[in-house]
């Protein structure tokens, strides 16, 4: 079967073609039962022709599913297509996106070694650093993301990984990916890019110089809300390693949930390109409001960094923050008073959501900690989903109201 499933594999017919397409079909193997769809593998291990095809698949020498902690066909053809999307030689697919940074830091990363992460990153990310890498003997240091000459001082002889959320969670903030590589590659240590918010669609962080992707899949890849993953793309030579975590660890993606990323993919650019003008009609909308203090969302020319992200992105993304008078309880009173909108602290559906950030996907950190990171008690985020732009508008009006 798996020489039958190798040989149906469409990659040397799709050099060349345009994102929509590789997003469609990239990673799809046909076999005589399975022509047209993306089949799905439900099996914890395989069947072998002999003892010896057995103990090659093992020793790694002939290729081959083993055993689906760490093979399995349609999580294959998801990794394929990602890696294919984002311009990664090999992608591997992980339970979570949280699993993706753990996978990345263990896999990459050993006691004694410097790791720099951005201050503006997920909440649950500086949790990992600080509770859990540091435990185990890897030193953490924050830097602020856009500025690169802060990044440069604060590398240091054993630094080995960069790692940043570019646009930033939630405040839309950015670096100069290219430039930070080099900085990062000047002193021999790697760039991590979390490029969960705009996806290969509108980013692709390896062909600005970055070493390792990693996504959240749960996010805008599903595209629905439906389930959890996460994915890490880079250079074959590193993914080897994360391989081999994965491997051992074992936290890796059911293919149920391969599957149904691989039909998100499928949607992918045109659902962005729908959530980024959705998401700079909100955007234009919010900074004309009285009641709204700041905005925060690349896409405006009030953001400082708008520039930038016109020449590094093809879209601003789907996230809007802002922040409102009354701090948290004018903040509270707002979220409250929408109807249409969920109140929920994922992102990246077809639904819009909307959350309080200091005490919800940050609410873990410290005051010192959000203060740092610039998560104020009056900032509100709002992920924009797919709805008629007016109608979020009037839910909106009904927040605005409540101040």
């Amino acid at each position: 079967m798996s020489q039958d499933w190798d040989a149906g594999r469409l990659d040397s017919d799709l050099e060349g073609v345009a994102f929509d397409t590789l997003a469609v079909r990239a990673g799809q193997h046909r076999t005589p039962e399975a022509e047209h769809g993306d089949p799905m593998f439900f099996t914890s291990s395989y069947v072998f022709r002999t003892a010896a095809d057995a103990a090659a698949r093992f020793a790694g020498e002939v290729p081959g599913n083993v055993y689906s902690r760490y093979t399995n066909p349609t999580v294959r053809a998801f990794e394929e297509r990602i890696a294919a999307l984002e311009g990664a030689e090999q992608a591997v697919a992980t339970a979570t996106g949280m699993a993706a940074i753990m996978a990345v830091v263990m896999s990459l990363c050993s006691a004694g070694d410097h790791v720099l992460v951005s201050r503006s990153v997920f909440g649950s990310t500086i949790s990992l650093f600080e509770k859990y890498f540091k435990r185990f003997g890897v030193e953490v240091d924050y830097v602020p993301l856009a500025d690169l000459s802060a990044w440069d001082a604060a590398i240091k002889a054993n630094t080995k990984l960069l790692f940043v959320e570019s646009p930033s969670n939630p405040l839309a903030e950015l670096v100069d990916i290219a430039a930070l590589a080099e900085i990062a590659h000047a002193k021999g240590a790697m760039l991590v890019v979390d490029n969960c918010f705009c996806t290969p669609a509108l980013q692709q962080p390896l062909k600005l110089g970055a070493d390792v992707v990693v996504h959240s899949a749960t996010k805008f890849i599903d595209g629905q809300g439906r389930c959890m993953g996460g994915v890490v793309a880079g250079r074959g030579e590193q993914m080897k390693e994360v391989v081999g975590f994965l491997r051992t660890a074992g936290p890796t993606l059911s293919p149920f949930n391969a599957w149904i990323f691989l039909k998100g993919l499928e949607t992918l650019g045109l659902r962005m390109k729908a959530h980024c003008a959705n998401a700079q009609a909100l955007a234009e909308w919010l900074e004309q409001q009285d009641g709204i203090e700041k905005v925060h969302y690349a896409g405006l020319k009030s953001h400082p960094q708008h520039d930038l992200a016109l020449r590094q992105q093809r879209g601003f993304g789907a996230v809007v923050s802002f922040e409102v008078k009354g701090g948290k309880e004018g903040a509270w009173r707002f979220i409250d008073a929408t109807r249409l909108i969920s109140i929920t602290a994922n992102l990246g559906d077809s639904k819009t959501t909307i959350t309080h950030p200091s005490t919800t996907s940050h609410g873990r950190l410290s005051p010192q900690e959000r203060e740092s990171a610039g998560i104020r008690d009056s900032l509100i985020r709002v992920a924009v989903g797919l709805e008629d732009v007016a109608d979020l508008q009037v839910d909106l009006a009904r927040g605005l109201a409540a101040l």
